[in-house]
């Protein structure tokens, strides 16, 4: 199935391994605990993590959806530079999240003062996820 000439299951498969590549980042295996403090959180705080966990549905469901545009662009891209392979995926789905994504989130972390710490986790988590995507479409190609 291909809309634009882009496969609307790799793009499923892409949004799905991003937010996999999410849930993975920001457990208890990697990032939870020092995320959590340099949001401001105090992870000891039990009733405030429940409250935060109750209200992540929507989070969630936004976050997907995002991950299906996101997917769909990077496979655009990929239909437009003709990417044939896993490692010229690889080195787009790079250049897309440098040029666009860290650049923009280092503006804002620079303007709202947020630490560097914060700035790596939230980036790396970004970085990861391009890459997912961009390696999963590449495959699917």
């Amino acid at each position: 199935m291909q809309v634009h000439h882009v496969n609307l299951l790799a793009v499923l498969a892409a949004a799905i391994g991003a937010m996999l590549v999410g849930f993975v980042w920001y457990s208890p295996l990697l990032f939870a605990k020092p995320w959590t403090r340099a949001m401001g959180y105090d992870p000891e705080d039990k009733a405030a993590i429940q409250a935060m966990q109750k209200s992540a549905g929507p989070a969630y469901f936004g976050s997907f959806l995002c991950s299906l545009l996101t997917a769909y662009v990077l496979a655009l891209f990929f239909h437009w530079l003709r990417v044939s392979n896993v490692q010229y995926g690889l080195i787009v789905a790079f250049h897309v999240w440098a040029g666009f994504v860290a650049t923009v989130q280092l503006t804002g972390v620079l303007f709202m003062k947020q630490s560097a710490k914060l700035f790596a986790m939230n980036t790396g988590y970004q970085l990861a996820s391009y890459l997912a995507m961009g390696a999963i479409l590449a495959a699917w190609r």
